[in-house]
């Protein structure tokens, strides 16, 4: 029986911040593999906010690249479902029927995590494993999960967290600031060949 690491996000664009919270997990909790899982481009999202499926999948294999242990999966990608968690879920339980699995969250997920669609159904299937993306966050964190471990079992993990947000890497690429320490060289390198999140589409300084 392996431990098998879930992981959603939309990674717009993936950042070194996701790749710190699945190798925490992965060391701390023993974790066989993880698997990125970018989702669907929601359509009330601006077009320069939310790259496009594609350049998003392609990013996280380019970011995982180096990691054996890491995969990215297109299931939400590919799927006519409504994107939510629970089917996700649901997909992985029938590939890996004799393994566990492990949900990854960042600290802000977990403590909205109740208000998810069918977020019970959701504990029955897997652990949550939580690393914190703030500062001083972890009393609330604790918190949170002593009320959601009713439903199931959540493991927070004490780790020094990384602040990264995709929302100010965005705004770098925008404003032509320097965005690469923040992300993995292929990915810097992808989102400037495609000129990706500029703000008029016309190219992005490759001095930066």
């Amino acid at each position: 029986m392996r431990n098998i690491g879930v992981f959603g996000g939309s990674f717009n664009p993936i950042h070194n911040g996701h790749i710190h919270l699945a190798k925490v997990v992965r060391d701390e909790l023993c974790l066989d593999k993880v698997i990125f899982v970018p989702s669907s481009n929601p359509p009330h999202k601006d077009s320069d906010e939310f790259e496009s499926n594609e350049d998003r999948l392609e990013m996280c294999r380019l970011a995982i690249a180096d990691f054996k242990e890491f995969e990215v999966s297109g299931y939400e990608l590919e799927s006519k479902e409504v994107n939510f968690t629970v089917y996700t879920i649901r997909h992985f339980k029938e590939v890996y029927p004799n393994d566990n699995l492990f949900l990854l969250l960042g600290s802000d997920m977990l403590l909205s995590f109740d208000t998810w669609f069918r977020f019970d159904d959701i504990l029955k299937n897997v652990t949550l494993a939580i690393v914190s993306r703030k500062k001083d966050d972890m009393k609330r964190l604790y918190e949170k999960a002593e009320v959601l471990s009713a439903f199931g079992v959540i493991n927070v993990l004490d780790t020094r967290p990384i602040e990264i947000s995709s929302t100010i890497i965005r705004k770098k690429i925008r404003n032509n600031e320097d965005f690469s320490c923040y992300l993995a060289k292929s990915v810097v390198k992808y989102i400037r060949l495609k000129n990706l999140y500029s703000n008029d589409k016309r190219g992005i300084n490759s001095d930066n």
